[in-house]
């Protein structure tokens, strides 16, 4: 497990100090574009419903209201952007408006169009913002010259109603919204963990089993034509064509074993994560406390999580590590269970799932699944890795 400096992800800003930080200065850089960045939206926005609303009459009015209303979506997104670079907002993105192939024609299109709360939202945002963009751009600039001292103060207070009117008005429409944001990143996750495990298993095949199997087929070819001439020679060949296949067989069954471990379908998680425990360079003691067996889905994800996190045990507790233990039970009722699984060691700390390491894959890994990863690991400490899964039945044969 590499070692780095936690640091909170949540989105909120660090406390103000002074001298002024990289923050208060985007803050500041935030506030004074308000002003172009609102007069922009404002404008376009009074001319878009005046223009489209005095044109609803005729046949043209609500197709052109439609088009207005996806340009103001545009407008939240730059506004999303601006926030997000500026002032540290995360706002997720809202599910893309359905063009009218995808909508079942052009009236259902149309309709969808002109009742889009998210549009609608970016319009009362685009509204709204005139006033407020005049006084933050004005106690911003006056306020560099003027009120130096107390400025970063003020400037936080400013900025955090901009963050409030953002998150407010610009997220997505509602918790469903922002479930199907959610679920469209954690599929694209899926997918390329997926395509990933489809590569490694391709490039193992191909630089091991397959590689061995094909020099396997020219050693045999040879001690066939040597069968009558030396018999001895091919006899040797095929002595040595037997260990290759053996070597062979290895490689297939370590294969398999990283896809789907028969001990795990066969017997399940107590026997299978304790098969990974014994091939850990720690000693490993593993508590497995089940009413039941997981749903298989479930069951092959608990068991690759621990398989990994033994692995970084392996790899990253160092020399002064002296035992590692493995704990899985389970939570909650049958509608709201979950798998809980800990994963501990006595080593030397400092893990960090927010640098890129094979932890922050993990993590990527399990939220796809609406589970959780939490790791503690103070340097000189050891580490305490949580992961949580959700509970789902195992389907009856």
């Amino acid at each position: 497990m590499t070692a780095s400096k936690h640091t909170p992800d949540d989105g909120t800003p660090p406390p103000v100090r002074a001298p002024f930080d990289a923050v208060t200065w985007k803050e500041i850089a935030y506030l004074l574009s308000n002003l172009p960045a609102a007069l922009i939206g404002f404008v376009y926005t009074v001319v878009m419903v005046a223009t489209a609303g005095g044109l609803s009459v005729t046949a043209i009015g609500l197709p052109l209201f439609a088009c207005g209303l996806f340009l103001s979506r545009q407008l939240g997104r730059l506004e999303r952007a601006r926030a997000r670079d500026l002032l540290g907002v995360r706002v997720d993105e809202p599910t893309p408006m359905p063009g009218p192939g995808r909508s079942g024609g052009f009236f259902p299109w149309l309709w969808a169009s002109l009742k889009d709360p998210v549009a609608w939202r970016t319009v009362l945002f685009e509204l709204i913002r005139l006033p407020w963009a005049i006084l933050t751009f004005t106690v911003a600039l006056t306020g560099l010259f003027v009120l130096w001292p107390v400025l970063p103060w003020v400037v936080r207070g400013l900025a955090n109603v901009d963050r409030a009117m953002v998150r407010g008005l610009l997220s997505p429409s509602d918790e469903l919204e922002r479930r199907i944001a959610e679920l469209e990143s954690d599929r694209g996750v899926v997918v390329d963990t997926a395509a990933a495990d489809l590569r490694r298993i391709e490039r193992d095949l191909h630089d091991g089993a397959q590689a061995r199997l094909v020099a396997l087929a020219m050693g045999l070819g040879l001690a066939k034509e040597k069968l009558l001439e030396d018999p001895e020679g091919a006899a040797a060949m095929v002595d040595e064509a037997h260990g290759e296949v053996k070597i062979a067989l290895q490689e297939l069954r370590d294969l398999a074993r990283g896809i789907h471990p028969a001990v795990l379908t066969d017997r399940g998680l107590d026997a299978a994560l304790s098969s990974v425990a014994s091939r850990c360079l720690v000693p490993v003691k593993v508590a497995v406390d089940l009413p039941a067996r997981p749903a298989e889905a479930i069951e092959g994800i608990a068991y690759f999580v621990v398989s990994e996190l033994l692995q970084n045990v392996s790899k990253h507790a160092g020399p002064g590590a002296r035992l590692a233990e493995v704990e899985v039970w389970r939570t909650g009722g049958s509608a709201d269970g979950r798998l809980l699984i800990r994963v501990s060691d006595d080593g030397r700390g400092g893990a960090d799932a927010s640098a890129g390491s094979g932890l922050a894959g993990l993590g990527e890994r399990l939220d796809a699944v609406d589970g959780v990863l939490v790791v503690e690991s103070p340097v000189g400490e050891g580490t305490v890795v949580t992961a949580e899964l959700p509970w789902r039945e195992r389907a009856a044969r």
